[in-house]
């Protein structure tokens, strides 16, 4: 990754409309479940991204055909439970999603493979699958005790287990899912809070009987899955970002297209309606067990919550973007329980303080959380660095264009965009320009 430098026009209403990218976490398990069922499936709208093409060139490794149709189509050829031994390593690239996924996976497949990835993958936690995946007989080593990647995975016949996991994780769940579909017996995930739940949603539309309630799931050994088409929505986390920008930059109105909706995604979306955001959910729909809708938003000056408890799992992603409206916000805004983004490749964290206070605003940091003290209006023209976190990089973008008066601001090592937004940058500059060409014509 280089040091590419965005700059991002501050005070310009966000106006228009826009599709936004497929959903990444829908777009990684439409390729594995694909890759593991009968038949062939076709995936429409998948994320063009460095993660997801993580993914694609693993499975290929695996001996998976994956045939690019389109711009974000592909047919990929199920092999049931049957993979190839990979002739080389497996390079996960950055994707903390494509190794714990693929982790249980080639638990319960009879060959020798290791996963690594880039140098920020390789300080992110493993031993949250490789301790359950042990329980169930699979072989895997690696750095500090399994700790860390690289990970040397030695699958076979697994037992299934009634696993207590510590963290609500969906990659965690996913991988035990995974690997308790190729075990024998019953296996059962429970979880302290629920998680995302696109694995269970996924695997009963490809014909998987999956019993679920509350914070826990069960799946039988021995289930095979049938290829499915697929049509991935609009990716929920990737749109916090504009729908956040559109509530505090005034005169902003934007709709968002083909949005994901699931329940177990959208806290972000419940914690800027306490603030008092508006916005508005029309053409509902359900597509392949999953729900989407065009959301409506417009500027509205909003006013600090508390955010924690069951609702951390449903937006620990939109934590940095939720900060920027918080920054912006009349009053105090509390965000605690999150100490789980420590460990997501940069400290988010401290990466997110160190954003809040570049914009000129007020904020303690604390071990599982922030306290942020909301300006209530426009936040200071600044360079901000992303750290390499995507997420970063777009939450700060989007401070950037909430900033007060024509001035420009800058984010340095954008290209961390590339993660899961690719065009952010480009999209954001039009949908700002949009406004003046509206002005222009009238």
């Amino acid at each position: 990754m280089t040091t590419r430098r965005e700059s991002v026009l501050g005070a310009r209403p966000l106006v228009g409309a826009l599709y936004p990218p497929g959903d990444k976490s829908i777009s990684h398990r439409a390729l594995i479940f694909n890759a593991v069922a009968e038949g062939e499936a076709l995936v429409r709208g998948l994320l063009d991204s460095a993660d997801v093409d993580s993914t694609k060139r693993c499975l290929r490794g695996l001996g998976v055909q994956i045939e690019e149709v389109g711009l974000g189509e592909v047919i990929v050829y199920g092999r049931g439970w049957s993979l190839d031994e990979p002739a080389a390593v497996l390079d996960c690239g950055n994707s903390g999603t494509t190794m714990r996924l693929l982790g249980g996976l080639l638990a319960g497949q009879p060959m020798h493979v290791v996963l690594t990835g880039g140098g920020s993958l390789c300080k992110r936690p493993m031993g949250r699958i490789v301790e359950p995946l042990r329980k169930m007989g699979a072989r895997i080593d690696g750095r500090v005790g399994g700790e860390l990647a690289p990970l040397s995975i030695r699958g076979g016949a697994l037992r299934n287990i009634d696993y207590r996991c510590p963290i609500s994780s969906g990659q965690v769940k996913t991988a035990m899912l995974l690997a308790g579909l190729q075990g024998q017996g019953e296996l059962v995930h429970h979880e302290p809070r629920v998680s995302r739940d696109h694995s269970e949603r996924m695997l009963s539309a490809m014909g998987v009987a999956v019993r679920c309630f509350d914070r826990f799931v069960a799946v039988q050994g021995g289930s095979r899955l049938h290829a499915m088409d697929m049509d991935v929505p609009g990716d929920f986390s990737s749109s916090m970002f504009f729908l956040v920008g559109a509530s505090v930059i005034g005169g902003s109105q934007l709709t968002l297209r083909s949005v994901g909706l699931n329940p177990t995604r959208t806290g972000g979306l419940d914690v800027l309606r306490k603030m008092g955001a508006r916005i508005e959910v029309s053409d509902s729909q359900v597509v392949c067990g999953e729900p989407r809708g065009d959301l409506h938003v417009q500027y509205t000056p909003l006013t600090g919550v508390d955010i924690g408890g069951d609702d951390i799992p449903r937006l620990i992603d939109e934590i940095p973007i939720l900060a920027i409206a918080a920054a912006c916000a009349r009053g105090e805004t509390t965000i605690r329980d999150a100490s789980e983004l420590r460990v997501q490749g940069t400290d988010r964290i401290a990466a997110t303080v160190k954003m809040l206070r570049c914009l000129g605003v007020e904020v303690e940091e604390r071990p599982d959380g922030m306290v942020i003290d909301g300006r209530g209006g426009a936040l200071e023209p600044t360079e901000i660095d992303s750290f390499g976190d995507h997420r970063i990089a777009m939450a700060g973008a989007i401070g950037l264009a909430a900033t007060y008066g024509d001035r420009r601001g800058y984010v340095t090592r954008a290209d961390a965009v590339s993660v899961s937004f690719p065009d952010f940058f480009p999209l954001l500059f039009a949908l700002q320009t949009e406004h003046e060409r509206l002005n222009t014509l009238t």
